[in-house]
């Protein structure tokens, strides 16, 4: 085996431009290679991969998940309109109430401070 005598630098542009061409690589040695040689992502308004790619029916056991997912998190945080109903309608101001703090570390402190006095 020969010893490579030069040396030679890759840029970030170099990567990048290989990585936008292969399709060879997985998700994680995709991550990896951007990470090390500081190459971004192609465009930051390109389209996410989907995580089933052409199983329709993973595609659709995703999106039920997805759907109760969001389902849980707005029940948990008391939140009733979805995000194409808030664009609709003008922002109103928010209300605190018990369920969802303005800010959970000065709560916690306020709880602290109120079982001390005790």
């Amino acid at each position: 085996m020969e010893r490579k005598v030069g040396s030679s630098t890759l840029t970030a542009k170099e990567v990048k431009a290989a990585l936008e061409k292969s399709t060879t690589l997985t998700a994680e040695e995709e991550k990896a290679l951007r990470m090390r040689h500081g190459a971004g992502a192609s465009s930051p308004s390109a389209p996410l991969p989907r995580a089933a790619g052409a199983n329709a029916e993973l595609a659709d056991e995703l999106l039920v998940i997805e759907m109760q997912l969001m389902k849980a998190m707005r029940a948990r945080t008391g939140q009733t309109r979805t995000a194409a109903n808030a664009s609709k309608a003008p922002a109103a101001a928010a209300v605190r109430t018990r369920e969802a703090p303005a800010n959970a570390t000065k709560d916690k402190i306020v709880r602290a401070l109120r079982t001390k006095k005790k």
